[in-house]
């Protein structure tokens, strides 16, 4: 049974080195046919594509010749879903609330919003580590804490009064923040 995990024929190798080719070739010319949108991470469905892109190469190369083909045409299927899906969530308002999350705010200023962490799923030693991670120095310095729609958490922090009300727009929570209005 050992022999069967460890041994690969030099068939075997070639094989495997020109599906990798091949199917890294693919993912790059859909790439270019459908845009760097389909391995950003802005909402749910890029990253989901990222991480399917992922397990669709890696289960390609590494299949005989056959799965190697249904791995290109699952590929260029996942592509086009994407495309489909952003076309929908730029023109049709309800399906982008329906797919999309939604930015909560984490701190409004130097309060922690423990409601919200919660709903968010974020521990205080997760947001204080994101601070840390901003250059945050002290929480007064916090002029807010959001975590965004891709999982990702922005610290926003300096002059307070410097900060454009319309970048918390969208965000539940924004409410709470004592921004002066857009000059």
């Amino acid at each position: 049974m050992k022999d069967q995990w460890s041994v690969l024929s030099l068939g075997d190798v070639v094989v495997l080195v020109l599906s990798a080719w091949l199917v890294y070739t693919a993912i790059i010319i859909y790439t270019r046919l459908s845009g760097l949108r389909s391995f950003s991470k802005m909402s749910a469905p890029d990253f989901a594509m990222t991480l399917a892109v992922g397990s669709l190469f890696a289960s390609s190369i590494s299949a005989p010749r056959q799965r190697m083909i249904a791995g290109l045409v699952a590929l260029a299927v996942l592509f086009l879903t994407q495309q489909i899906i952003a076309w929908f969530r730029t023109r049709i308002g309800p399906i982008r609330t329906l797919i999309d999350n939604r930015p909560v705010l984490l701190m409004a200023g130097d309060q922690i919003l423990g409601d919200n962490l919660e709903r968010a799923n974020v521990t205080r030693s997760d947001l204080m580590a994101k601070l840390r991670e901003a250059n945050a120095v002290s929480r007064s310095d916090v002029i807010a804490v959001v975590f965004e729609t891709t999982g990702d958490i922005s610290v926003l922090h300096g002059d307070r009064d410097s900060v454009d009300p319309e970048l918390f727009s969208g965000v539940d929570g924004a409410e709470r923040l004592k921004l002066r209005s857009a000059r």
